[in-house]
């Protein structure tokens, strides 16, 4: 929890009193809890938070049913559960709204449902919605490292597709590589020349842009038809896009937000199972996360923010 925004310095751990949960809502014993930039933009102010410090961070995670609200139906006490996107969840026990419960199969560890949500289901609906993939497209997929990379790099390569992966660093690229993109450039080389080569200077079909600050050049390595999908802006904000430069050269922009697709209960239990049958089937893996305490969570903070970390970081209770 923390009672001020700041640095990590800012974070404290210590007791709470414990969730009371609403006739729609379960309480969850939490077993493991993914760590996400969100969280650190929280932390720093720069995201809006409800209500009166102490503030808790923490949107995702997986855990056991402790209890279970007067109208929950089809869940029991003892149950495996995840969510993507609950507040409050850097804790023991959070409160789930019923809506946004998942079940976990007894495949899935309680480590991989937290690592592997929000990540997850961000590559499944840009693949799937923004943009579906289609056999034998080239597709350039930004940051292809991280943790929506190197999903987006291998559901692009189950569903037919060729990635080209960007990434800041050799041992980045390396893991991009072993997620299965045909060719990695790196940012601090010419790779708009080097993607537009590799495709014989046709352009990609498809570009998965979250940096922003390097949105017109996706479009510059974008063969003529072709598409950008925005949907981040780790880099800072993008440019303007004229217009008049789509209509010159048939591209398509469209953004890409997760909560515009998870609208209900039965789209997030749909996609999950989805997204961990590709797993059960070893069609996307999830590579293994950096694990902290809870009590730990200064030091977590920090490791993400440096951006040295490469997959996923969780907090343990």
């Amino acid at each position: 929890m923390f009672k001020a925004f700041g640095g990590p310095e800012v974070l404290e751990y210590g007791d709470i009193k414990e969730p009371v949960i609403g006739p729609d809502e379960i309480l969850v014993s939490m077993k493991a809890i993914g760590l996400n930039f969100a969280d650190i933009y929280r932390r720093k102010g720069n995201y809006h938070l409800a209500g009166e410090p102490p503030y808790i961070l923490g949107y995702e995670g997986a855990g056991v049913v402790e209890e279970t609200g007067a109208n929950v139906h089809g869940i029991s006490v003892g149950d495996r559960i995840a969510f993507a996107d609950v507040p409050y969840a850097n804790a023991e026990l959070v409160a789930v709204p019923v809506e946004k419960a998942i079940p976990l199969p007894e495949t899935i560890s309680f480590e991989q449902g937290a690592s592997v949500l929000l990540q997850g289901l961000t590559a499944h609906y840009l693949t799937k919605d923004s943009y579906p993939v289609k056999k034998n497209e080239i597709v350039l997929v930004h940051a292809a490292a991280g943790g929506v990379g190197q999903l987006l790099v291998q559901m692009v390569k189950l569903l037919g597709g060729k990635a080209i992966g960007l990434t800041s660093s050799v041992e980045k690229a390396a893991a991009a590589v072993e997620a299965g993109a045909a060719k990695v450039f790196l940012y601090k080389d010419d790779w708009k020349r080097q993607v537009l080569e590799a495709t014989n200077g046709k352009g990609v079909d498809v570009v998965y842009e979250s940096v922003g600050s390097t949105l017109q050049d996706s479009f510059e390595v974008t063969r003529t038809g072709g598409t950008v999908v925005f949907y981040g802006m780790a880099g800072g904000d993008p440019a303007l896009v004229d217009p008049r430069m789509l209509m010159d050269t048939s591209k398509t922009l469209t953004g890409g937000d997760l909560w515009n697709v998870l609208t209900s209960r039965e789209e997030r239990v749909a996609r999950s199972n989805e997204l961990f049958q590709w797993m059960e089937e070893g069609k996307v893996k999830v590579s293994e996360p950096t694990v902290f305490a809870l009590s730990d969570g200064q030091e977590a903070h920090r490791l993400l923010e440096s951006r040295k970390s490469m997959g996923k970081i969780l907090l343990i209770p």
